[in-house]
């Protein structure tokens, strides 16, 4: 069972600094359109990557399915794409399948632009899944 003190710690607790993108959101777009054209994105900040500790047997069954131990949460989107989020609302991602140039978090459906400063931090698989809209 998740306790209230592991999702505190996740959403407010300290962990490693990360950079993000530290340029502008119109060349953070340009740059994700060129890598992945025609995918959906969500520019987000004030965001946290989060590492999943998971068992050997979870790690094999997410590498079989090509997905990374990883899921992202932010704080405030700032943009969506194909409008499936409104601007300053919260969201969690579902695992990811890349994380490239450390501003680009990419799930099966979106990628997620990590714009400005953000954090990276551990959890368990419950902590990380246990919010969601």
């Amino acid at each position: 069972m998740v306790t209230l003190e592991e999702i505190s710690q996740l959403l407010y607790g300290v962990g490693e600094g990360s950079a993000g993108w530290q340029g502008s959101q119109e060349d953070l777009i340009s740059l994700a359109a060129k890598i992945f054209p025609g995918k959906a994105f969500c520019v987000v900040r004030q965001w946290i990557l989060i590492d999943l500790t998971v068992t050997p047997e979870e790690m094999e069954k997410l590498t079989n399915l090509g997905l990374l131990p990883m899921t992202l949460f932010a704080h405030e989107i700032v943009m969506d794409s194909r409008g499936r989020f409104q601007p300053k609302m919260w969201v969690r991602s579902n695992f990811g399948v890349s994380f490239i140039y450390g501003c680009m978090f990419e799930t099966k459906n979106t990628v997620y632009l990590l714009w400005g400063s953000g954090q990276r931090k551990e959890a368990t698989v419950g902590a990380a899944f246990s919010m969601s809209a």
